[in-house]
């Protein structure tokens, strides 16, 4: 049940309006589990902090006086409402009368002491205590008093505690112990008090975790470095593997970090996932933790991992930790290992495809000028780029060297099968620019091999997601050929294009000389000097003339110059 103030439990049936509903109503079930009753004259005089009036009421001197051990709503007592509120003179007065249970608890497993000590009312918990509270009685989440004292910062209110013998490594339902939180609040005088009282100091929780590992998580170093001082482990592991190092890592607290490697926290001992600590930091961005990481961390280490701190970093576009580790020697063709690849469909392998995956074209940038290899993995980083529809991508792999006559495995087509990976005109162009091979598209091929048959382009471009815009794809390629003849299969679906006049201008036979001479030219000159035409000694109509970007016609320019 959920626990509300009097006045809310009032408000929730009354309202401004004075009059009733003169039709009866059936209450709903949780109405029916509130009371809606005025709060006792006990609670009213601990409210108005009429401690005659509660003495009166507690020493039996008046007709009320049972209303002192009276359960309001949630089961809340007099004596929990004067605790709640620090009334010191009322608790005692309360705690003299016949019947008053010190440790009554309330409906959410509250005793009158855990209000005290979370309203840190030293005098009220001092009060309780010498009445004989229990101080390891927990609430509904299973916090003592000593844990709800750490949590609110009340060094005074914990050495009491203790002093009166409480249990100092008592765990919450989550497994925390006090000493968890008080490394939690990076207070080193409640850290001390609670190992003076022998708190364990490496207690785990649940989760395996320590009070050290949670001070490294949260950056808390001047508790991590008190804890580590009297003893704490720098380099136990939680149930996931991780260490106090690995967490600083996580959460880029360099200092930290800088501590733990002073106190010789391990660089090298992986999680279950198979991570360094720089695998970590690398992942999150973290560059000046990479570079106190570098030096300490093992080669050998790295590589039995299976992955390099670059295929995190590429993944995430960490570009300035890809920077460095490409500086420090990192190989940027460094391969996943076989077990890692293998979780994945495409089996890839590079640093360079999780960067392209990833739709990272910096990264991309990055790891090409480092020498990254486009051509390493089973499924070609260009296909999968293609594919995405970055043209930036595209342009980079293939000026890096990615073969244009890649094909992924167990495909077989008669045209380059990079075009089946491509979606959009302008990569398609990109592909063309590079000296994709637009002649194998109208090539007639006679044999067939029945093991493995070949795709042909006809069929490919009748049923592919081109099928829309065929015709722009065909009018496209027919720039980038001599003369050939369509099939009927291809003449059957472009002649109602709006496209069409083009291509059948494009397809007649014999092409324009100009347009011949240009794609010899174009050859002779080659792929790289063609990128940089425009930077050529030419006049702007050759430039033009010898570019293959669509819009007026060049030749036609070019021969009305001439």
């Amino acid at each position: 049940m959920t626990r509300f103030t009097y006045a809310e439990y009032i408000s929730l049936f009354r309202t401004s309006d004075t009059k009733r509903n003169s039709s009866p109503r059936k209450a709903s079930s949780s109405e029916r589990d509130i009371e809606p009753t005025e709060p006792s004259e006990v609670i009213c005089a601990v409210r108005r902090g009429d401690v005659q009036r509660v003495c009166e009421l507690a020493s039996g001197v008046c007709e009320l006086a049972s209303g002192v051990c009276e359960l309001e709503a949630d089961d809340w007592t007099p004596l929990h409402e004067a605790a709640h509120r620090g009334q010191t003179a009322c608790v005692r007065a309360l705690l003299k009368a016949r019947g008053v249970c010190v440790d009554k608890r309330t409906l959410q497993e509250q005793t009158a002491l855990m209000l005290a000590v979370q309203g840190r009312h030293l005098d009220c918990v001092r009060v309780l205590l010498e009445a004989g509270a229990d101080p390891d009685i927990s609430n509904k989440d299973k916090e003592t008093p000593l844990y709800k004292a750490c949590e609110q910062e009340c060094v005074r209110v914990v050495k009491l505690l203790l002093a009166s013998g409480a249990a100092v490594n008592q765990r919450c339902r989550r497994g925390w112990t006090a000493l968890h939180e008080a490394a939690r609040r990076n207070s080193i005088q409640l850290c001390q008090t609670l190992l003076q009282a022998r708190a364990a100091i490496d207690a785990r929780n649940a989760d395996d975790v320590t009070p050290a590992i949670e001070a490294a998580r949260l950056g808390r170093i001047e508790a991590l470095a008190f804890l580590i001082q009297k003893g704490a482990g720098v380099n136990l592991q939680t149930c996931d593997g991780d260490t106090a190092l690995t967490e600083a890592c996580r959460h880029g607290h360099r200092e930290t970090v800088k501590l733990l490697l002073e106190h010789h926290a391990d660089a090298n001992k992986a999680s279950n996932a198979n991570l360094l600590p720089l695998h970590i930091a690398s992942q999150r961005g973290h560059e000046e933790i990479v570079s106190l990481l570098l030096p300490v961390s093992s080669r050998a280490q790295l590589r039995r991992s299976g992955i390099s701190p670059l295929h995190l970093a590429a993944e995430h576009n960490r570009l300035n930790v890809l920077r460095l580790l490409i500086r420090s020697g990192c190989d940027v063709n460094s391969r996943l290992s076989a077990a890692r690849s293998a979780a994945f469909q495409d089996g890839h392998a590079s640093a360079l495809f999780c960067a392209v995956a990833a739709g990272h074209t910096r990264a991309v940038a990055v790891l090409l000028e480092a020498g990254a290899d486009p051509n390493i993995d089973p499924l070609s980083p260009l296909l999968l780029a293609a594919h995405q529809g970055c043209v930036e991508s595209v342009d980079l792999l293939l000026e890096h060297g990615a073969r244009l006559d890649t094909s992924p495995p167990g495909l077989k087509a008669s045209f380059p099968a990079v075009l089946m990976y491509t979606h959009q005109l302008d990569v398609l162009r990109c592909l063309l620019e590079h000296g994709c091979d637009a002649q194998a598209c109208f090539t007639r091929h006679t044999h067939h091999s029945r093991s493995e048959p070949e795709i042909q382009f006809c069929a490919w471009i009748s049923s592919s997601c081109w099928s829309r815009s065929a015709a722009a794809v065909v009018d496209l390629l027919l720039d980038g050929v001599g003369n050939v003849r369509l099939c009927s299969r291809i003449t059957d679906l472009l002649q109602d294009a709006p496209e069409w006049p083009s291509i059948r201008d494009k397809t007649s036979s014999p092409r324009p000389l100009m347009h011949l001479c240009r794609l010899k030219v174009r050859e002779q000159l080659g792929t790289r000097r063609l990128r940089c035409v425009d930077s050529l000694p030419l006049p702007g109509p050759m430039r033009r003339y010898l570019s293959s970007r669509t819009g007026s016609d060049p030749t036609h320019e070019l021969q009305n110059r001439l």
